[in-house]
């Protein structure tokens, strides 16, 4: 498919990738810029290698198709996405991964049906996924914990590689809190979502990025900020504990008249415990969701911080 007349903005979050940007995003130019108006967005994640180096070769080789900026720290993917979106300008964003699992030709492919349809989003899947078993594991959990915490479509695949419209994004950068989680902020904003099977290949450069440290961070971030079912769960066990202390007190009453001679005391320490901590749990849980509602709205840590940009 051919429209020159379309633009299409591909936002790459860049960490440790200095021995797969360059190829990338030259091989991204040769292979869609001769069928679509081409922009591409260049967020460095405050890489410990020569990545910067590596988009600064890129910018003075495509002034006129890229875009790049240096974050100040290592903010996190979601965060560097972010950065990207906000610079954006094209009517389809695709949100990709620095690394080459994603091969130029399923970007296209990405691409062209997002163009023919009309979806606000279109997200892609794998028939095989070649990460590593942890981090498959990982994203299977992600996937579990989000068709619970966010409402997702049990059958929709949460993948970082994905399409937007310019609807979509536009909606998504009103989020200025610190921790983003871009699913979380598509989910919220709408229900007209795609998905399209794509090839994903096994990384040969470089080592990933992801840690399980990061994946407990991105757990976070959804748990905190676009749910607080935590909350309500800690008011359930509170309210669970206080009824099991009750119970319990019934049973040593009964017990005290069947048993005369029992020792009292030690009884009624654990129904006092029990009924008690029940009690703190569930107010710690009520107090909890009004302090998390706050905490979501108010919480102004920067999302991001620009300390270079290339334009």
């Amino acid at each position: 498919m051919t429209s020159p007349d379309l633009k299409i903005s591909i936002v790459i979050p860049v960490y440790n990738a200095e021995k797969t940007i360059y190829a990338l995003v030259t091989q991204l130019i040769s292979e869609i810029s001769s069928c679509y108006k081409l922009e591409i967005i260049l967020v460095n994640d405050y890489s410990a290698d020569d990545s910067h180096g590596e988009c600064i070769n890129l910018y003075n080789d495509h002034k006129d198709i890229i875009k790049y900026f240096s974050l100040a720290k290592n903010f996190g993917e979601h965060n560097a996405v972010m950065a990207g979106l906000n610079k954006t300008s094209g009517n389809y964003i695709i949100i990709m991964d620095d690394d080459f699992q994603n091969p130029v030709t399923e970007v296209l492919k990405l691409i062209d049906f997002s163009v023919k349809n009309d979806y606000d989003v279109v997200y892609t899947f794998y028939a095989d996924k070649k990460h590593k078993a942890w981090r498959n594991i990982g994203s299977r959990l992600n996937n579990y914990m989000a068709n619970i915490l966010l409402k997702k479509p049990k059958n929709l695949y949460l993948s970082s590689f994905k399409c937007l419209n310019r609807f979509i994004v536009s909606e998504i950068i009103k989020y200025d809190l610190p921790y983003p989680y871009i699913d979380g902020l598509i989910l919220r904003s709408t229900s007209n979502i795609g998905t399209i099977q794509v090839v994903h290949e096994k990384r040969e450069k470089g080592k990933s990025g992801y840690t399980l440290r990061k994946l407990i961070k991105l757990w976070s971030n959804m748990f905190t900020s676009f749910s607080v079912i935590p909350l309500r769960i800690s008011i359930f066990v509170g309210l669970f504990f206080a009824i099991t202390g009750f119970l319990f007190g019934i049973y040593s009453v009964i017990e005290h008249f069947v048993v005369p001679g029992l020792p009292a005391g030690f009884s009624l320490t654990i129904t006092a415990i029990f009924v008690f901590a029940g009690i703190q749990l569930i107010s710690l849980g009520m107090i909890g969701e009004y302090i998390g509602r706050i905490f979501i709205s108010q919480n102004k840590q920067p999302q991001f911080t620009i300390k270079k940009e290339y334009l």
